[in-house]
């Protein structure tokens, strides 16, 4: 039995909205109807004041960073367990990351290290929900406010995840959203910047449309647009908000099943949990995005991965973290001890989850992984 790690899935019209930004709308560019229409979902749906669709959540990252202000020597303070796009956007304006270690329950940046880790020169906060799981944002937009300090929220894989009634994304001054491919709700790769301090729309409007005020010459403010900032060309096709519109119709469905094949998982593979072999976190306040176990040792990790992969499950790791890299090295500093970021790493196995999963599929999964540790290895 094969079984990918992520599988995209057609929930409703997204061939049907592509084929009509070209028969009907006749233009495929950025900023079209499809667009405002996600935009306009996006914003109903978390409660913000401005959401801007972009060619992928590392583009709204980058906006983000210039939407801060951040420049060279400016430091941001995130986890070190996160994608790289988290600070590569804040390096490419000179910034330097800072990272902190997690907590071992969520996986998330630990508040309570957050604010020994600050210095004159620190610019922003960037907690980042891992796998849909809210962070602690109470204190850490407490501490923001109390320094004087922009939170970005890194909510790129928390979609309709919520924090105390509020949509993740949608309580820092700026949120990061993804619609890549391996996201709960896809557009094959795709982004959004959602923009909660609305004295930061307009430019956030200018850098997103190649640093031009075309904006407002699309509203009749200005008689022509012209070049007034820096900026980029960090819009989507069309073609692309016309799939995501069609996924966002059934977002709520997409999810519930996800949520679904996580709450299977846990229920299967608890015999494992209870006699030690494996451990996992299973939280409520996910959003199905990932369901993951924690091997016992780094050795154990890789022997396992290798054991799934040849029933040829898919199955990965998740992540290297950014301090040990070289990049990381190179570009940040850490601010405390890592022990919980280094072990997590080094022991987490990521399991298939996506929408079309089946129960049979699940039991498989389940079952190699049983067979690994019942077995001679075991």
């Amino acid at each position: 039995m094969k079984i990918p790690f992520n599988k995209p899935v057609i929930v409703g019209n997204e061939l049907t909205n592509i084929a009509k930004t070209v028969l009907v709308n006749a233009t495929t560019s950025g900023d079209g109807e499809f667009t405002r229409e996600c935009q306009l979902w996006l914003e109903t749906t978390l409660k913000t004041r401005k959401a801007l669709l972009t060619h992928s959540c590392t583009a709204a990252l980058e906006m983000a960073a210039m939407l801060c202000g951040v420049g060279p020597g400016d430091e941001v303070i995130m986890p070190s367990f996160t994608f790289v796009s988290t600070a590569n956007a804040f390096v490419l304006r000179g910034g330097v990351p800072v990272f902190i270690d997690i907590t071992p329950d969520t996986y998330n940046i630990d508040a309570a290290l957050i604010e020994q880790a600050i210095t004159p020169r620190t610019k922003a906060i960037v907690p980042v929900h891992y796998a849909g799981v809210p962070c602690d944002m109470d204190a850490i937009t407490g501490i923001a406010r109390a320094h004087g300090l922009r939170v970005v929220e890194d909510a790129a894989q928390a979609l309709l995840s919520e924090h105390k009634g509020n949509a993740l994304g949608a309580i820092g001054d700026l949120g990061c959203l993804s619609f890549h491919e391996t996201k709960n709700i896809i557009s094959g790769e795709g982004g959004a910047l959602l923009i909660n301090d609305e004295s930061l729309i307009e430019r956030a409007e200018i850098l997103w449309q190649k640093g031009t005020n075309r904006k407002n010459f699309d509203r009749g403010v200005v008689d022509k647009y012209t070049w007034v900032d820096i900026g980029s060309s960090f819009l989507p096709s069309d073609l692309i908000a016309a799939f995501l519109l069609a996924q966002m119709q059934h977002a709520e469905q997409i999810i519930a099943r996800r949520r679904a094949v996580c709450a299977r998982y846990a229920q299967l593979l608890d015999p494992l949990k209870q006699a030690g072999h494996i451990a996992f976190e299973q939280s409520s306040a996910g959003n199905g995005h990932i369901f993951s176990i924690l091997a016992r040792n780094h050795d154990e990790q890789g022997r396992l991965l290798r054991h799934l992969r040849a029933l040829e499950i898919g199955v990965v790791f998740h992540y290297i973290p950014l301090h040990s890299s070289e990049a990381g090295q190179k570009f940040g500093r850490v601010a405390s001890s890592m022990a919980i970021t280094d072990d997590v790493s080094s022991r987490l196995v990521r399991l298939p989850v996506f929408y079309e999963l089946t129960d049979e599929e699940q039991q498989f999964v389940a079952s190699s992984i049983a067979s690994f540790y019942n077995g001679p290895r075991g």
